[in-house]
C-alpha cells in the first residue's frame, strides 16, 4: 500500500537541483526533468506503437523506478554514474545500494513489484519501453540544455555536453518517434510548450519552501493515482489511463496559469468560463501540435475531470465511485477513475501545504489547504482507497 514514507520520498524530489555547476537563468528541479521526460515519453511511444504494441505498464513504472533511483543517486554528477555503470562490477554493487534504500518503501506493493524494480536495476540489453524512456530523458535534457546554452555559450564543457546529447541522440534514431520529432516541428513544439509548465509556479503567490512548478505537480499526481491504483490490483488499462489523467491533468494550465481553488469559486461561473476557454485553446493550440490518432485520448485524460468513466458496448458511460472496482476491473471496458485522479491531486496540495508548514512557511492557507483535505476524505473512500487511513498516517 502507499505509505507516508514513499509519498514523502517522491515529493523530496522537489529539492533536488540539476545543472549546479553550471551558469543557470533559472533554478532546474529534478521533479520538473521527469515530468518532463514523462510527457515526452508519451508521446514517443504513441508514435511507435504504429508499429509495434508496447508494454505501457513498463514504460510508466520504468519512469517510476529511474525517478526513485536518481532521488537515491542525487549527488552524482551524470558523467561520473555513466563510468560507474560501464563497469559490471561497480554497477552491480550500485544498483545493490539502491535496491537497499528503495526495497523497504515499495515492499508493500508485494514481491513482484519488487522483482520489477530489481530487474528494471539489473536489465543488461535495453527493451523497446526502457529505449523510448531513455530518448525522452535525453530529449528532456536536451530542453533544459538549450536554455544553459544560450545563458552561457563559451562555458567550460559546454561544446562538449552538446556533442555527448547528441551522440546519446543518435542511439536511438531507429525508434518511430525519434524520426518523427526530427521530421516534424509540431512534435517539438509539443515538448517545448509541456516543459514550459515548469515556469508556472504552484501557490504563486506566497512563500513556500520547497517551491513546485505545476509540470512536478502534474507527475506527483500521476505517480499517486497509479501507486493506488496498483493497490486496488487495477488491470491494465486503468493503470495506463489513471496514470496519463493524473499526468495530463493540469495540461490546460500551460494556457490559463495556475488559478487558485478559491478564485474559481469567488465569482458565479467563472470556472465554467475558465474551463470552455481551456477546451477552445487547447483545440486551436494543442491539439494540431499532437498525432491525430492521440487526439481523444489526450482529451479524456484533460476533461474527464471527477467522473469515472467506462466502455461498455463501445459506449461511453460515467459510473459512481467503486463501481468500476466492483463491475469493470476490465481491460475491455478501458476504465479511468477521474474521481481517484481528483483525490489524488488534493493530496498533493495537501502535502505541498504539510511540507511548506514544517519548513517555516507559516500561511493560513497552508493551515486551511490541510484542514479541508481532512475534512473532505478524513471519512472517505475513493474508488476504493481509504483516504481515512492516508489522512490518518500523513497527520
Amino acid at each position: 500500500m502507499v505509505t507516508p514514507e514513499l509519498i514523502r520520498t517522491l515529493f523530496s524530489a522537489a529539492t533536488i537541483k540539476r545543472w549546479n555547476d553550471k551558469l543557470r537563468p533559472i533554478d532546474f528541479i529534478e521533479f520538473d526533468k521527469a515530468a518532463h521526460k514523462m510527457f515526452i515519453a508519451y508521446l514517443l511511444g504513441a508514435c511507435q506503437e504504429r508499429t509495434a504494441p508496447l508494454k505501457w505498464r513498463d514504460i510508466i513504472e520504468g519512469g517510476l523506478f529511474s525517478f526513485l533511483q536518481k532521488i537515491v543517486l542525487t549527488d552524482l554528477k551524470p558523467t561520473i554514474l555513466s563510468m560507474i555503470q560501464k563497469d559490471p562490477i561497480k554497477s552491480r554493487q550500485l544498483n545493490t545500494f539502491v535496491f537497499s534504500e528503495i526495497e523497504p518503501l515499495i515492499r508493500p506493493f508485494g514481491e513482484d513489484f519488487v522483482h520489477r524494480f530489481r530487474h528494471y536495476l539489473d536489465e543488461g540489453e535495453e527493451s523497446a519501453e526502457k529505449k523510448i524512456l531513455n530518448a525522452a530523458s535525453i530529449f528532456a535534457t536536451r530542453w533544459e540544455f538549450d536554455i544553459i546554452e544560450r545563458a552561457d555559450p563559451h562555458g567550460f564543457e559546454i561544446s562538449e555536453i552538446r556533442q555527448n546529447l547528441e551522440r546519446k541522440l543518435e542511439c536511438y534514431a531507429e525508434l518511430e518517434g525519434v524520426k518523427e520529432f526530427f521530421s516534424h516541428a509540431s512534435l517539438r513544439n509539443f515538448v517545448d510548450l509541456s516543459g514550459q509548465l515548469r515556469f508556472h509556479e504552484r501557490w504563486a503567490y506566497i512563500h513556500r519552501i520547497p517551491k513546485t512548478s505545476v509540470l512536478s505537480h502534474c507527475l506527483f499526481v500521476g505517480f499517486l493515482a497509479y501507486l493506488f491504483s496498483l493497490q486496488n490490483n487495477a488491470c491494465e488499462r486503468r493503470l495506463y489511463n489513471n496514470f496519463f489523467t493524473g499526468l495530463f491533468h493540469d495540461f490546460p494550465e500551460i494556457l490559463t496559469r495556475d488559478i487558485i481553488t478559491n478564485v474559481k469559486r469567488s465569482v458565479e461561473g467563472l470556472r465554467d468560463l475558465i474551463i470552455e476557454y481551456e477546451k477552445s485553446e487547447m483545440e486551436k493550440r494543442v491539439y494540431p501540435l499532437l498525432p491525430e490518432d492521440v487526439h481523444i485520448e489526450v482529451r479524456m485524460f484533460t476533461e474527464i475531470d471527477d467522473r469515472n468513466r467506462v466502455v461498455v458496448d463501445g459506449n461511453e458511460q460515467y459510473v459512481m465511485c467503486g463501481e468500476i472496482q466492483e463491475k469493470y476491473n476490465d481491460n475491455r471496458y478501458d476504465p479511468c477513475e477521474g474521481e481517484l485522479v481528483k483525490a489524488c491531486d488534493e493530496l498533493s496540495a495537501f502535502v505541498e501545504a504539510d511540507e511548506a508548514l514544517k519548513n517555516g512557511c507559516v500561511s493560513e492557507r497552508f493551515v486551511g489547504a490541510k484542514e479541508n483535505f481532512i475534512k473532505k476524505y478524513g471519512d472517505k473512500t475513493v474508488c476504493g482507497i481509504s483516504f481515512r487511513e492516508v489522512c490518518a498516517k500523513l497527520k
